[in-house]
């Protein structure tokens, strides 16, 4: 029993190098990545094959390829890595009190949340700041992490939601596109190929009921970030329906247009939420207190416009 225990439990740096050359497809850019040397990469690999009883990788005169069994076992631990690292990184921040983990949208983020960074750390340069990139309801404990930036509704089991802003929204799309497929009215746009979010589903049939219009919609594209369907418009796939504040750029710019001159609030809203553990958590009490000011700011900003 115990011999069996041993075979199933690799040591970490086994497992570590065969993930690193699964993923890179070669021992010398694996030794690389984990500042070791090559024979040192393939000594562990060959003792965790030797360990499980099993070829990981066919070893070929133009480098190695994964084997059916080597394939299904990178697949199984690549998760129980991903939550090894960050069980090491939570607990090497947990150690101080000056860290807040944050979870951000990926779009949001690089579009409206980052560029203002800058004036929280100036504010509190005791407090560091670790991003993690989320969408959607995950478990604060589980991730490590402190506070979110949410979209959607105030429905967090087990966490306080602080509205931010809600977003408004319209139709887009590149100068090309609307030139060669003319929007004269509304339904116009029933016929074009329109721009899913997976996350606001329901986001085109607000838009039209808005207008009171009903019909059939195209299937269209759909993706998962709106930094993907701004590339999407840009390439002149579509419309999509976006958040104004987060294509301020390309609309200035005239690198987007409104394929309609119809705006709506979208039915989603941004939120800061925390867990209620962590409410009184001074750089949470501190982040909150930052991002409501300069929500308040940017709202000022939009009125003078």
């Amino acid at each position: 029993m115990k011999q069996l225990s041993r075979k199933l439990l690799p040591s970490t740096s086994a497992l570590a190098a065969f993930d690193s050359v699964a993923r890179l497809g070669s021992f010398s850019l694996a030794a690389d990545e984990l500042s070791l040397t090559q024979g040192a990469i393939s000594r562990q690999v060959s003792g965790l094959e030797e360990q499980l009883g099993v070829m990981l990788f066919d070893r070929t005169s133009r480098g190695v390829v994964l084997t059916t069994a080597g394939a299904d076992f990178a697949k199984a631990i690549a998760g129980a890595l991903s939550q090894i690292r960050s069980a090491s990184l939570h607990a090497m921040t947990k150690r101080h009190s000056d860290q807040l983990n944050l979870a951000i949208l990926p779009t949001f983020g690089t579009r409206w949340l980052m560029p203002r960074i800058p004036g929280f750390v100036a504010r509190h340069p005791e407090i560091t700041l670790n991003f993690a990139t989320r969408i959607g309801l995950f478990d604060f404990d589980r991730d490590g992490i402190d506070m979110a930036i949410h979209v959607g509704q105030p429905e967090w089991p087990g966490a306080e939601c602080t509205f931010l802003m809600d977003e408004m929204v319209a139709p887009v799309c590149s100068p090309a596109f609307l030139s060669s497929h003319p929007v004269v009215q509304a339904q116009d746009l029933l016929r074009l190929p329109l721009l899913h979010m997976a996350s606001r589903p329901g986001g085109w049939k607000h838009w039209f009921e808005s207008l009171r219009i009903a019909g059939s919609m195209s299937e269209g594209m759909r993706f998962e970030q709106f930094g993907s369907v701004t590339q999407a418009c840009l390439a002149g796939l579509g419309v999509g329906l976006m958040p104004l504040f987060l294509i301020d750029t390309e609309l200035a710019s005239g690198q987007l247009v409104e394929a309609f001159p119809h705006q709506v609030v979208s039915p989603s809203a941004y939120y800061v939420v925390a867990p209620q553990a962590k409410a009184s958590f001074p750089p949470v009490v501190a982040f909150r207190a930052w991002l409501m000011e300069e929500v308040a700011r940017y709202r000022q900003e939009i009125v003078a416009w």
